[in-house]
């Protein structure tokens, strides 16, 4: 069992990646695995990221987008689903389709 299953942590799976209009990237995330945790305690916490062939990288929530409506915990809570804005250190591979998320760490 891997260490994030067995401390419960979230798994939420990126359906969607995109540049951010200014900087950073918008990555629509959908809820895998786990509990889900609230957005207070999402934005401006760090996450793994790891692709389907093992690279991984940190990514850390800036902000919410607002482009497919505006995210609450309620709306998180019936549809499972998130707008990120994630900002990563320079150099690091980027967020793309099919990759997890893994945390708060």
């Amino acid at each position: 069992m891997s260490p994030d299953k067995q401390a419960g942590r979230p798994v939420f799976r990126v359906v969607d990646a995109m540049k951010a209009p200014y900087s950073g990237q918008i990555l629509r995330v959908r809820l895998a695995e786990g509990k889900a945790p609230s957005l207070r305690e999402i934005k401006g916490s760090r996450f793994r990221a790891r692709s389907p062939d093992g690279t991984e990288t940190t990514v850390r929530v800036d902000a919410f987008s607002t482009i497919g409506g505006k995210q609450s915990d309620a709306r998180f809570a019936r549809t499972g689903r998130l707008d990120l804005v994630v900002s990563q250190d320079p150099g690091e591979p980027r967020v793309a389709l099919r990759w997890s998320l893994t945390g708060p760490v």
